[in-house]
């Protein structure tokens, strides 16, 4: 499936051939947030070098729906969907079928393109396209709930708040039905 949105963006599946440029993402992404002062939210190890990050996105690209947004061909931004929450963490099932984004990650160096709202209205195509109506994620609700403001831009509603050790949580939830 090829899909093209705005600006040049294209989505397609991802494979365990993607694992590498994924980490890349993740690991800019940590250095950009600790740039900022964000310590908390990834750490301060590049997922790259954390106990279990090379694994855990190997895990992503081969168990789960990975999917990879381009720009000029290049891997820009990474989504993975699965059928609900890591079982890692204190989220209820959603008690009905759902599409969960267990991974949002845009290289930054892509920053302001819309990579990953592309990748999220993807995410909710596929969800309908899978008869779901019910479409998930959860994210760091530390600092100034940005994150969770970027979601709830995107049509998501938060729910549920969480701990998870000492990171706060929010489960977010759209109908895409």
């Amino acid at each position: 499936m090829n899909d093209t949105t705005q600006q040049g963006i294209r989505i397609r599946p991802g494979s365990p051939a993607d694992a590498p440029a994924v980490l890349s993402m993740l690991d800019s992404a940590v250095a950009w947030m600790n740039e900022r002062g964000n310590t908390e939210q990834w750490g301060t190890t590049p997922f790259s070098r954390k106990s279990g990050g090379v694994e855990r996105v190997e895990r992503y690209m081969t168990e789960n729906t990975p999917y990879i947004a381009e720009s000029g061909g290049v891997p820009a931004g990474a989504l993975v969907l699965d059928r609900g929450p890591s079982a890692q963490m204190p989220i209820a099932p959603a008690g009905e079928p759902e599409r969960y984004v267990r991974l949002l990650v845009s290289d930054r160096r892509y920053a302001g393109l819309g990579i990953g709202a592309a990748l999220l209205a993807h995410a909710a195509e596929e969800t309908r396209r899978a008869g779901v109506a019910l479409l998930r994620v959860d994210c760091w609700a530390g600092g100034e709930g940005e994150l969770v403001a970027f979601y709830e831009r995107h049509g998501f509603i938060p729910t549920d708040r969480f701990l998870y050790e000492a990171w706060p949580g929010q489960v977010l939830a759209r109908r895409v039905g």
